[in-house]
C-alpha cells in the first residue's frame, strides 16, 4: 500500500516539477484554471482517444490551456510517424491533425510509443480504470511510460480544482 502511495506521489511530483503532463508550458494553468475550461468540455479524454484514432494509434492525451485556448489534444503514431491531433471538446470531432517533426515533442512522443510498444491495454481502459477507482474525478490526460522495464499509464484526474495522479498498469 504505501509502495503505491509513495510511486504516486513520486510521479505526481516529478510532473509538478518538470513541466505539466496535464498542461501546456505555455500557459500558467493550475487546477482552478483547467476547472474552469473542462465544464464546457462535452466531450471526455476516452471519446478524444477514440475520435483520434482515425489518424492513427493513439499514445497520449490531454486537455490543455494552448495560447489561450482549451483544446482536446491526442498524440498520434501511424507508420514510424507521429501526429498531434486536435479534437473538438464539444463535438468530438478532429478539428486538425498536425506532424510532430522535433523538439520536446518529437522526443515525449517517441517514449510514449516505447512504453506503448510494451502495452497490452489501450489508454481509453487505463483511463476508465482510473476514473472508476477515483469517484468524482474527470481524467484530464493521459501518457503511458516505462517504469522499471513495465508499461504503465499515469492519469491525471481532476475533481473541482483538485489534481491528483493515478499510475495504471498496461500490462
Amino acid at each position: 500500500m504505501w509502495n503505491k502511495v509513495l510511486v504516486a506521489a513520486l510521479i505526481f511530483g516529478a510532473i509538478a516539477t518538470t513541466g505539466s503532463l496535464a498542461w501546456s508550458d505555455e500557459d500558467e494553468v493550475s487546477g482552478a484554471a483547467l476547472a474552469k475550461y473542462l465544464p464546457g468540455a462535452k466531450v471526455t479524454l476516452q471519446q478524444g482517444l477514440a475520435a483520434a484514432e482515425s489518424q492513427g494509434q493513439p499514445i497520449s492525451g490531454k486537455f490543455e490551456v494552448d495560447a489561450g485556448h482549451f483544446q482536446l489534444s491526442v498524440y498520434t503514431a501511424q507508420g514510424g510517424k507521429f501526429s498531434e491531433v486536435l479534437v473538438d471538446h464539444v463535438t468530438g470531432n478532429v478539428a486538425k491533425s498536425e506532424a510532430i517533426t522535433g523538439g520536446d515533442d518529437l522526443a515525449d512522443a517517441r517514449k510514449q510509443m516505447a512504453a506503448c510498444a510494451k502495452s497490452q491495454k489501450p489508454l481509453k481502459a487505463a483511463v476508465d480504470a482510473a476514473e472508476q477507482s477515483s469517484a468524482g474525478y474527470r481524467a484530464v490526460s493521459v501518457a503511458p511510460k516505462l517504469s522499471n522495464g513495465h508499461a504503465v499509464a499515469v492519469v491525471m484526474l481532476l475533481k473541482g480544482t483538485e489534481v491528483k495522479s493515478v499510475s495504471e498498469p498496461l500490462e
